[in-house]
């Protein structure tokens, strides 16, 4: 790994997939990488779609895409939550701009379709978002997780030990 510890950021809103949010986290905790959570505000309890509550440590607007090597959304309908926000959106172009690694599980992929970085690129998703990943201009490949470049894409809960492997593996590559 890199001399500086890598940091990520985890966008965060209420309903996100428990393990889809938290998998990812521990999993880069585990491999020493700083992983902060951002919310509409900061210091807001989210809950999940099962119940597991998450801390924001930080806004949107706190959140500065050039202090964070990568960034995380994830699943849940927490997405169409944060699909919403004008400052989710520019932060997202932001990161894929500076080609730093995006990881995005399930619904997720509806965060990168209103940021508009999809078209061209190969991605994954659930099944049911499918048709809007295609619409969006993405080809979309029924993998349990899919590189494109910076970006990294994966279906569902049990795709992720391939999901963070995939991820770890473009972030540390960086």
């Amino acid at each position: 790994m890199n001399q500086r510890t890598l940091k990520a950021l985890q966008l965060i809103d209420h309903d996100f997939e428990d393990l889809e949010l938290w998998y990812p986290v521990l999993r880069l905790r585990e491999a020493g990488v700083t992983v902060h959570l951002a919310g509409e505000k900061a210091g807001e309890k989210y809950i999940g779609k099962y119940g597991v509550p998450a801390l924001s440590d930080l806004s949107f607007l706190e959140a500065n895409p050039d202090d964070y090597d990568a960034l995380l959304v994830p699943g849940g309908w927490a997405p169409d939550k944060l699909r919403r926000f004008p400052t989710v959106l520019e932060l997202v172009r932001r990161m894929d701009g500076q080609k730093k690694p995006i990881g995005q599980i399930c619904h997720a992929g509806w965060v990168l379709i209103s940021a508009k970085i999809l078209q061209g690129r190969q991605v994954t998703s659930t099944p049911g978002i499918r048709d809007d990943m295609e619409n969006a201009g993405a080809t979309w490949l029924d993998e349990p997780a899919v590189i494109d470049g910076n970006l990294v894409s994966s279906r569902r809960p049990p795709d992720l030990p391939q999901y963070m492997q995939a991820f770890l593996e473009v972030l540390l590559k960086k």
